[in-house]
């Protein structure tokens, strides 16, 4: 190993859980600055509510991004083989400016600018052997041409050696200067997993010296990495790609792609006991509203999510203390999908300084339920929520014991129906099919 950069503190970078929207779900690889700074705009209304980073995904270098093939796709790099936005997508970078000033307009507009790269270095830079910046080296001394991404046909691997370190450092340094937030990187916390280039690409944003969010995908990333990724990264992917269902079928048992909603109970369960500042296990982004015009999965939709399974979705990720990153169309959300994302008190259990955990042991009653319990940090638990998993409407009639709190009268707060309940030893109620109920103890305030 390369001598090491000492990381930047976590918990400095990512106190709270990275609140924000990702472009892949509705645009792919073709997002322009237009659409983008529609969105953004969008989500700068909900500042107030924690909602900070705007992330372009994959292919904003790429010239036709609906090109069926590397060639056709046709990547913009500079002269140090470094990618470059196209300025026919993004006129804000002519003249060499990269995403300067499309970054300086969403910090204007109290946001964080992010971007996604597949992990490596461009086969054209390799093949034309560039100049790495700020070093003597050039692409072919970087390059691991055994390592590239197996469903990505871009780049080649980095090399864990100091002419990989220099590129890599060559890449954030711009990003740096660009003034990116956020850096999504792909093809790297599984299949394959990627320690080296990890660790290579959070020493060189250690050195460049601007606070950024490395977020590490695809999933499902391992607990057994989990100390080589916290130590350079502050979120990673637990899951293979999470799109617009309830579940799916995997007829291919090598796979489990696309996951569904339902998939994410026992994935946040199984990394719960890992949660803490600046350490996000991630169960990928919220594809609600309008997956268009041109999503990463499929064909142009409306979200097949329905309105409970977009609750259950938010409650879920919320009390788990996941990343909440957005997919879809901002622009095309709709009043119901809003009222979803804007849930302060949901939201809440997300942000505060809290720690949550699923209920084991449920009674027969409640067979078909997941039931989450959160408290602030050292306190007694204040919030329940219980999820119907189950083919059809839920009755619950629970004492407050089987659902982890101590059993004595208390008020309530219904934290989606936003009204009090009077003091009870018990919850009673029904929970329609794939939705989710929350209280908060104590009443309403």
């Amino acid at each position: 190993m390369l001598g090491a950069a000492q990381p930047l503190h976590a918990s400095n970078v990512a106190p709270t859980p990275p609140m924000g929207w990702n472009s892949w779900d509705a645009y792919g690889f073709t997002i322009d600055e237009a659409e983008f700074k529609a969105n953004a705009r969008v989500l700068a209304g909900w500042k107030g509510l924690g909602w900070s980073y705007a992330v372009i995904d994959e292919g904003w270098y790429m010239a036709d991004p609906l090109g069926k093939d590397l060639a056709e796709r046709h990547y913009l790099l500079d002269g140090y083989g470094r990618l470059m936005p196209v300025v026919s997508r993004f006129p804000s970078a002519a003249d060499g400016h990269g995403l300067r000033a499309l970054a300086s307009w969403v910090h204007a507009q109290g946001l964080k600018f992010g971007v996604h790269i597949i992990r490596g270095i461009p086969k054209a830079a390799v093949d034309a052997n560039m100049p790495i910046a700020g070093s003597p080296f050039h692409a072919a001394d970087a390059a691991d041409k055994t390592a590239t991404c197996p469903w990505d046909d871009g780049n080649y691997g980095v090399a864990d050696n100091a002419a990989g370190q220099a590129y890599y450092d060559s890449l954030i340094r711009q990003y740096a200067d660009w003034g990116v937030d956020f850096l999504k990187v792909d093809c790297i916390a599984d299949h394959p997993y990627r320690a080296s280039e990890i660790r290579q690409i959070g020493q060189a944003i250690t050195k460049a010296g601007r606070p950024v969010v490395l977020s590490l995908s695809p999933g499902p990333a391992r607990i057994a990495h989990l100390d080589e990724m916290a130590r350079w990264a502050q979120m990673w992917r637990i899951a293979d790609d999470l799109w617009d269902g309830w579940t799916f079928p995997h007829p291919d048992p090598t796979t489990t792609f696309p996951n569904g909603i339902l998939s994410a109970f026992g994935n946040l369960a199984r990394w719960n006991a890992y949660v803490e500042p600046g350490q996000w296990p991630n169960a990928d982004m919220l594809p609600f509203g309008p997956l268009d015009p041109h999503p990463g999965w499929g064909d142009p939709r409306p979200s097949r999510l329905t309105p409970a399974e977009a609750r259950t979705a938010f409650t879920l990720w919320s009390i788990a203390r996941s990343p909440l990153v957005l997919g879809g169309r901002l622009t095309g959300y709709g009043a119901a999908i809003n009222a979803v994302v804007t849930n302060k008190a949901i939201i809440a259990l997300d942000q505060e300084d809290r720690a949550s955990r699923p209920l084991t042991e449920l009674p027969p009653s409640l067979a078909d339920a997941q039931v989450w319990v959160s408290s602030p940090r050292g306190g007694a638990i204040d919030t329940v929520a219980i999820f119907n998993t189950g083919e059809k409407p839920l009755t619950v009639d629970a004492g407050w014991a089987a659902l982890g709190v101590a059993n004595k009268a208390v008020a309530s707060c219904d934290l989606w129906r936003h009204h009090a309940l009077p003091p009870s030893t018990k919850w009673i109620t029904t929970i329609g099919t794939h939705d989710v109920a929350v209280l908060h103890l104590g009443g309403c305030g």
